[in-house]
């Protein structure tokens, strides 16, 4: 799928299983930190949206105004974080190479890599929206 020329309506045609839209106060600052943090592709980038690839998987991201009439768009705090309570882990990224770069995009390093008992080496990273993102990779 062409993700850059694809229609809205074809696109969402197209969606299966589980979706993630996440609301986030700039899409193309969002989309920067991603792309760098994690080698993430972005496609359709504008002020409002974006699709999000990492591997085979895609989420989006919506600036708040295109939940205008949504019921969510009046629950969010007028004050950081807003994602909250939300971890995104990403299994195949490498930890540390990720929270190398992380504070220079404007992350906040939550915890340094460690090798966990469940079987994984992992981060936590705060982004500027208050999401914490994960990335792991199984333990060597």
């Amino acid at each position: 799928m062409d993700y850059e020329t694809i229609s809205p309506d074809s696109f969402g045609r197209t969606l299966r299983g589980m979706g993630l839209n996440l609301l986030v106060r700039n899409v193309r600052a969002h989309v920067a930190f991603l792309e760098t943090v994690f080698d993430m592709s972005a496609h359709r980038v504008s002020d409002d949206f974006a699709i999000m690839v990492y591997g085979d998987q895609l989420f989006q991201l919506h600036s708040d105004g295109t939940y205008g009439t949504h019921p969510l768009l009046g629950l969010l705090p007028e004050n950081p974080p807003r994602g909250a309570g939300l971890e995104i882990r990403l299994y195949e990224t490498d930890p540390d190479v990720a929270t190398q770069r992380a504070e220079a995009a404007g992350g906040t390093i939550l915890q340094e890599p460690m090798d966990k008992p469940h079987g994984l080496r992992e981060a936590s990273i705060l982004c500027a929206d208050g999401y914490v993102w994960a990335p792991s990779r199984p333990k060597s």
